[in-house]
């Protein structure tokens, strides 16, 4: 099988992304790249490569400067803020190094908060503590979140990011702030998703251990792709236009 029997999910043609008004600093420059779906992705590079800035743009929290993104053949730039909510919605749970867990809610509460500004039909607890009994912690439901540990706290944002069923999981360094032992149970938990829930993962990570196991592996160095290559585990390559 090869990327043109995939579904392409994730077009960026001809981006730059520049910060500043005065002072301009280009952090991400000439990014051509095409996605499929479902695949286990990781993105690899020093501290200000623009791995995080990158993983932005592809989630529609930033816009470009140029270029061109398209998400399941929607062309981002020309959707207005509503609709740009939507298609986030609809497409994309997040994962960062910081948990963003709200203290005063408990784990079960935590995981349905993505579905309260929408009208949902879904029974939104049943769903949560789904998710929950998943990434296992079933048990630790009704906990607050400094009841929890670091691992434990992920798990829980993990489980809040598929809340919505999304077609990708966004990690930005899931396992930065977690030992090696809590680290790999997470990348696990990550590996399990993309395999049984039938959901793509972008992970941001400096860890080279951890993206040699993913499909895919985008090497980045000053704002650039430098790389795009297989892990030892992939068998499909992304198209680096």
């Amino acid at each position: 099988m090869n990327t043109e029997e995939l579904a392409l999910s994730i077009l960026l043609k001809n981006i730059t992304k520049t910060f500043g008004s005065i002072v301009k600093t280009n952090v991400l420059q000439d990014i051509n790249i095409k996605i499929s779906d479902n695949q286990f992705i990781s993105v690899l590079g020093p501290s200000g490569s623009g791995k995080s800035t990158l993983l932005s743009l592809i989630g529609t929290i930033e816009t470009p400067s140029s270029g061109t993104i398209l998400i399941n053949d929607i062309d981002t730039i020309e959707l207005n803020l509503d609709e740009i909510a939507d298609l986030r919605y609809e497409n994309f749970g997040f994962v960062f190094q910081q948990y963003h867990l709200i203290d005063s809610l408990t784990a079960l509460e935590n995981v349905i908060i993505p579905t309260l500004t929408r009208k949902v039909e879904y029974e939104r607890e049943k769903n949560a503590f789904e998710l929950l009994e998943l990434v296992g912690l079933k048990d630790q439901k009704d906990l607050y979140p400094f009841q929890l540990s670091g691992g434990q706290q992920q798990r829980v944002a993990i489980a809040r990011a598929l809340i919505t069923k999304p077609k990708w999981i966004l990690a930005d360094e899931p396992t930065g702030n977690l030992d090696s032992k809590n680290g790999e149970l997470i990348f696990n938990l990550l590996k399990k998703i993309q395999q049984e829930e039938n959901c793509g993962i972008i992970m941001v990570t400096h860890d080279t251990t951890l993206a040699e196991r993913t499909d895919q592996i985008i090497e980045m160095n000053d704002g650039r792709i430098q790389l795009v290559r297989r892990g030892k585990n992939g068998s499909l390559p992304i198209t680096h236009i």
